[in-house]
């Protein structure tokens, strides 16, 4: 027995390691005889094995044949172990699965591009002029992307280019589907499409439904009363004596005048809300709706990455064609030649005018389904007073239409600017806003003064101020970044393109770009509207060096709205309004860092915000001021101190923020819920 043990010990040492022998090929005949173990030897060293295992001191190695490797993985430490890593592995892989899970359903929505940028308003003819023909094109505005780089927008909305009778800026309409010559051409369009996409900036371009101008073919084709297009347009009955027309109603234009106009070769009247040059469509027929999708298409499958639509509440007039009714009902019918001597009943807001836009925007959805290529809607419709009308346009929880309606209540500020007129525009939209939508603003555009004339260059700065640092999407109209004023002047050019209204010129004087001759707009002789003025001293290149400079204030604010989580989706909180001063928070749950803007809008003043809000802390620091030499310093809470059209941005930690107040239960508006985590430095809604 002991001459076995040993022999099997003996046989145990004199096996040889074969797992590292170089391969020398799979010919088995090749092996030597004597390094073949016999099959009795194999018998007898796996029976011996067994057999007095525990009296043989044998451990793992490498190249151990697959005996000896079952032989010690069935033992319990090792088989213990492989089961409790194998267990480990697969609650360490459902805890991730549910906890990715549960992110994904706490987390709240995260803003889409339209919400996360400013939008730049570019008007063509006088942002860059590529061919020195005085006139601005699409090539110029391709030119000056890097301008858009440099501002850190990613957003630019451009004025019609459409071909187009030159009538209405362009809002005439020839052909929808072209580009009118002064611009350049289609390949153009193209070309700047892909540049700016290139850089990571959508395109928002306009929609003009409402009507075409009276040189389009559908328009020639209607009145010859030409198969479908018979009624494409709104015809009526009408008389015409000797010159003197007898239109179907009292209905007036938006630019004075009945807003029916006599046609000599159908012998009828059609219907303009805007000049006789642009006849109304008639979207009770569906074939027009058609027409109108079908472009809607034409240019999202260029790329375009959405639209505004232009006079959205004048697309359906009422059938029974009754006169509206006077806002004087004293005054003699036959005089009334004013828009707004009447009340606009019958031709705009119809039923059935949403319908439309929702069919708009199912449209545009089809085209929305790839990632990060959502295309957005926005519709114009200025209902003055009655912002709840306006409000209809973001649809409601079931049925989806605009992403916002424009908001031009801030286009209203004048001369008689007040801590107080503001509050009350910013509160108008707040409260009348349906929960969850997001909010829009806008100082200026191609068809309003700007803001420097209209409300004086002391409050410039803090007009952007207010525009960048309230919730929503912000839209600038080119040249505001600068502080760009009118030039009066320019209702004295001689346009002899026909665009029709000299006293919209002063606001669409050519792009400040640098000192040389033209403002580095055009090198031709003369340009399409004679420059500012003051373009030396206002313009991109001189701004770009000066630190205190209207342009780096605009970027610094846009920077400060990109970075920081309060700004650009947090809570918005009044704190104070009177005649000079108005103050609001921007804050978010669980970060305890808050955003007071304190924005001058009248004279000189003081305000002790610590006395309105106890729990202010004592100080606050000043994160940016348009006034660049106050940034970073500190400032007391009971006592600060602002010039006129001086605005701050306070910075300041709190664990108690306004929004949780009773006092400020109906003072504080947020567009979608969002809580901060510290822990995991993430959003998540359920707080």
């Amino acid at each position: 027995m002991d001459e076995e043990a040993n022999s099997v010990e003996l046989r145990k040492t004199g096996v040889e390691n074969n797992g590292f022998v170089a391969d020398q090929g799979t010919d088995e005949s090749a092996i030597s005889e004597t390094r073949r173990p016999s099959q009795t030897e194999a018998n007898v060293y796996a029976v011996k094995l067994d057999s007095f295992e525990d009296s043989i001191p044998l451990k793992p190695y490498a190249g151990m044949p697959k005996e000896v490797l079952l032989h010690f993985s069935n033992k319990p430490c090792y088989k213990i172990t492989r089961e409790i890593l194998f267990w480990l592995i697969i609650i360490a892989t459902l805890a991730i699965i549910a906890a990715t899970i549960t992110i994904i359903a706490l987390s709240p929505k995260c803003l889409d591009w339209w919400q996360r940028s400013p939008i730049y308003q570019v008007y063509p003819k006088s942002f860059r002029d590529s061919d020195n023909d005085g006139s601005g094109d699409l090539k110029g505005v391709q030119e000056k992307i890097d301008h858009f780089v440099y501002l850190d927008v990613s957003t630019v909305w451009i004025a019609p280019f459409y071909k187009s009778t030159l009538k209405d800026y362009r809002y005439a309409v020839d052909d929808f589907r072209d580009v009118d010559p002064s611009f350049g051409t289609m390949t153009d369009f193209d070309n700047l499409l892909a540049a700016l996409h290139d850089k990571g900036i959508k395109v928002i371009i306009d929609l003009i439904p409402n009507h075409t101008s009276n040189k389009h073919n559908w328009f020639q084709l209607s009145r010859n009363s030409t198969d479908k297009y018979t009624d494409y347009y709104i015809w009526r009955n009408c008389t015409d004596n000797e010159g003197k027309v007898t239109p179907p109603n009292n209905w007036v234009s938006m630019y004075g005048n009945s807003a029916w106009e006599y046609d000599d070769v159908r012998r009828q009247c059609y219907l303009h809300q805007f000049r006789k040059e642009q006849p109304d469509l008639n979207f009770y027929n569906p074939d027009v709706q058609n027409e109108i999708l079908d472009i809607i298409k034409f240019w999202l499958e260029k790329g375009v990455d959405g639209f505004t639509v232009d006079a959205a509440k004048f697309l359906l007039e009422a059938e029974h064609l009754r006169d509206e009714p006077q806002v004087d009902k004293t005054q003699d019918p036959t005089t009334i030649t004013s828009y707004g001597e009447l009340y606009h009943d019958y031709t705009t807001t119809q039923v059935g005018m949403h319908d439309i836009l929702r069919d708009f925007r199912q449209t545009m959805n089809t085209y929305s389904r790839e990632p990060g290529r959502y295309r957005f809607m926005g519709t114009e419709s200025n209902d003055q007073n009655t912002v709840a009308k306006t409000m209809m346009y973001y649809g409601n929880s079931f049925i989806q239409e605009a992403d916002f309606p424009l908001n031009f209540y801030l286009l209203n500020l004048g001369r008689d600017l007040s801590g107080n007129s503001i509050y009350d525009i910013v509160n108008r939209w707040m409260k009348a806003m349906p929960k969850g939508k997001w909010p829009h603003w806008m100082v200026g555009s191609p068809s309003n003064p700007r803001i420097a004339s209209r409300v004086g260059e002391d409050y410039v700065n803090v007009i952007n101020m207010l525009l960048l640092t309230l919730p929503g999407t912000p839209t600038t109209y080119y040249g505001e970044e600068l502080g760009m004023q009118d030039n009066p002047t320019a209702n004295n050019a001689t346009d002899t393109s026909g665009e029709h209204n000299p006293a919209e010129y002063p606001e669409k004087t050519p792009m400040q770009w640098d000192t040389s001759a033209n403002a580095g707009f055009s090198e031709a002789n003369k340009t399409w509207l004679p420059l500012n003025q003051d373009y030396e001293v206002v313009n991109v290149e001189v701004q770009k060096t000066k630190p205190d400079s209207t342009l780096n204030l605009y970027r610094d604010l846009l920077k400060l709205r990109k970075n920081e989580l309060p700004l650009h989706r947090g809570w918005l909180c009044y704190a104070w309004k009177d005649n000079n001063v108005f103050a609001y928070v921007r804050e978010i749950d669980g970060l305890n860092k808050v955003f007071m803007m304190v924005l001058n809008f009248g004279a000189k003043s003081s305000v002790n915000l610590k006395e309105q809000i106890p729990d202010l802390p004592a100080q606050a620091k000043i994160r940016l001021s348009t006034i660049s030499a106050n940034n970073g310093k500190p400032v007391d809470m009971d006592n600060i101190n602002t010039e006129r059209g001086e605005g701050l941005i306070l910075e300041y930690k709190t664990n108690k923020p306004l929004h949780n107040k009773d006092k400020f239960k109906d003072h504080c508006f947020i567009s979608e819920k969002a809580c901060y985590s510290s822990a995991f430095d993430l959003l998540y809604k359920n707080c």
